[in-house]
């Protein structure tokens, strides 16, 4: 052993009167990882987060969505599958959702297809409607 550390090392530990010893526990979060962009990565993963475009339905898409709704609502409770855009709420664009139920009724008032179980879709939001098999 070298000669520079001889005057020192036998010596006691030095513990502190004013602070007590720390637990080992305290000791380990000194060295735990530090988040200072707290928030970061849940922004990274939004701006990832791809959006459909709203569309822009063709003339002939249009005629044959009002001729569905013209359809269905000459029917009593149809069972169709709808597809509709929802707009994403934290950035521009969304998705497209296809929805199946049994249509209660046509509200041309509100502008809204209401199913049996509650569940409203805006006339506006329609992409396309598909009358299905009882």
């Amino acid at each position: 052993m070298s000669d520079r550390y001889k005057d020192i090392i036998n010596l006691p530990h030095h513990m502190s009167d004013k602070h007590p010893p720390m637990s080992n526990y305290e000791r380990a979060a000194q060295f735990s990882p530090f988040a200072a962009l707290t928030g970061f990565e849940d922004e990274i993963d939004e701006a990832a987060r791809l959006t459909d475009c709203r569309p822009q339905l063709t003339e002939d898409e249009l005629n044959s969505l009002d001729e569905a709704i013209q359809l269905i609502s000459q029917l009593n409770k149809p069972n169709i599958a709808v597809t509709y855009f929802v707009p994403d709420e934290h950035k521009s664009g969304g998705a497209f959702r296809i929805y199946t139920g049994i249509l209660r009724f046509l509200d041309i008032g509100e502008g809204k297809l209401r199913f049996t179980d509650n569940f409203e879709i805006l006339l506006g939001d329609l992409v396309e409607i598909k009358l299905l098999e009882i």
